[in-house]
């Protein structure tokens, strides 16, 4: 089989030309892929993991039928697309490929949990960004394209999907790096925008969450939570200033290590603000909250992954497992966020509860305590896995 797949990688260099020196990095589809596709990424950077998944009992043959149904709709870029998606008995041998594939790290539910998540999410991608399909909510998605620009991204996605890129599963199958680059032509590679959280204007409180007393403090973090913007031009809401208000006033207390600002660059569509970052820079510019006390959450779009998402940033921090921490927003959310209807939507949406409401304090606070399982990868949501 390592002859198999050094084949095929040698098929793929053809397109490069005469006197290549091989497949080249590309930094942003890599970044892009490591956060999707943490499995199937890491197999793409790993011969033996690689090789045990190409290897799996009934493997090779899958990977034959598919190869075959691109190779048999010629030039039609739809057909082409559509071939990429993966059937049930198809991910389901990726999932016992999956399960075989020992280098590999697992989730907290296992390699061959995550396997289906990243499958499916290659789906998702694929029928939403090349074959029409409408995204979960209006702010995702491609946007409204001509026929012209439609035509024009699915070739070029296409074509990038056969063109070599060191690091890649492309020997495997193409679907990945296919869906890695239906996002990279719509100009979709949100889930990479603020990388590394650790970095940036987070790292002086990444910094000192190194050496912090977590025991010292009550709550270990305060979750604010977005209310996205609808006005073209606006950075925030007027719920979202009623937000900071509420949080520079608890903070005030002493008796919450960290803040966290949770809200992505969601609404309206195509805005070029970042809910967590005008957040940031208005509770030090207005409340003058020290720059070490707070952690900007960039990604969320939703209620459910404002909760996910600060969830793993506490995990990153070095948060206790048992610690409490403390959401913050107007009372119509905060009475939602305790509700079972999206107790329901975290099932549906997420596929578990990315925490458990302790109590509530206030119409406007409530004690919450993460879940390890808000660490699960989940690129059903391209633009937040």
């Amino acid at each position: 089989m390592r002859a198999l797949l050094c084949a095929a990688m040698a098929a793929l260099a053809v397109l490069a030309g005469p006197a290549s020196a091989g497949p080249v990095g590309d930094g942003q589809l890599a970044a892009l892929s490591t956060r999707l596709f943490p499995l199937l990424d890491a197999a793409g950077r790993d011969p033996v993991a690689l090789e045990r998944l190409a290897t799996a009992p009934g493997m090779q043959a899958i990977l034959r039928t598919r190869r075959a149904r691109r190779a048999a709709c010629g030039a039609d870029l739809t057909c082409r697309a559509q071939a990429l998606i993966w059937t049930d008995q198809e991910a389901a041998a990726v999932r016992r490929a999956a399960a075989a594939a020992t280098p590999l790290v697992a989730a907290d539910d296992g390699l061959a949990a995550q396997a289906d998540r990243e499958i499916a999410g290659i789906n998702v991608i694929v029928r939403t960004y090349a074959l029409g399909a409408p995204p979960a909510t209006a702010i995702d998605g491609p946007g409204t394209l001509s026929p012209q620009d439609r035509q024009a991204r699915l070739q070029a996605a296409d074509w990038l999907a056969d063109t070599p890129r060191a690091g890649s599963t492309q020997a495997f199958d193409p679907s990945i790096d296919y869906a890695l680059a239906l996002l990279d032509v719509s100009d979709r590679t949100d889930a990479i925008g603020h990388e590394p959280l650790s970095g940036g204007a987070n790292a002086a409180a990444m910094t000192r969450a190194k050496t912090l007393d977590w025991r010292r403090y009550r709550y270990g973090a305060m979750i604010v939570t977005g209310v996205g913007p609808e006005i073209e031009g606006e950075p925030l809401s007027p719920f979202g200033k009623y937000h900071l208000r509420l949080a520079a006033q608890r903070f005030a207390q002493g008796d919450v290590a960290f803040i966290i600002v949770s809200g992505g660059r969601a609404h309206p569509r195509g805005t070029p603000f970042t809910e967590a970052d005008e957040m940031r820079k208005a509770l030090i510019e207005r409340y003058r909250i020290p720059p070490d006390a707070i952690v900007g959450e960039p990604y969320a779009r939703h209620t459910t992954t404002n909760l996910r998402n600060a969830s793993r940033l506490l995990t990153q921090m070095g948060a206790p497992a048992d610690g409490e921490t403390i959401i913050i927003c107007n009372p119509l959310q905060s009475s939602y966020i305790e509700s079972a209807r999206f107790t329901e939507r975290n099932a549906a949406e997420l596929g578990y509860q990315p925490g458990r409401i302790v109590r509530r304090v206030s119409p406007t606070e409530l004690v919450f305590r993460p879940a390890r399982a808000a660490d699960r990868v989940d690129p059903r949501d391209p633009l937040d896995p």
